[in-house]
């Protein structure tokens, strides 16, 4: 599911919230956003910026999804041939 807002929109917004002309909830609601939106962008540029201690980075974020994709697959693929292993043995097709 692709982000409801482009990356470059996100950069923008945050850059205009760290200059401080307006008050986050001003500047959020000028971009038709709400101002907690606004407030996790910039928490999540700091963490990809200066590496974050209670957030994941966004490339973080991106490998440990692939790795749970990865997980699942691998499940999947064991529970088949458990059971392939499981029709064979009860059909005594493998070799002894």
């Amino acid at each position: 599911m692709p982000a409801p807002h482009p990356p470059e929109f996100r950069r923008r917004a945050v850059e205009l919230a760290r200059r401080g002309d307006a008050p986050i909830a001003v500047l959020a609601k000028q971009l038709s956003i709400s101002d907690s939106c606004l407030r996790n962008w910039i928490a999540q540029a700091d963490a990809d910026e200066k590496g974050g201690e209670n957030r994941l980075t966004s490339v973080e974020k991106r490998e440990l999804a692939q790795l749970r994709r990865d997980k699942k697959r691998l499940e999947m693929e064991n529970e088949i041939l458990k059971r392939a292993a499981a029709y064979f043995a009860r059909e005594n097709i493998l070799p002894n």
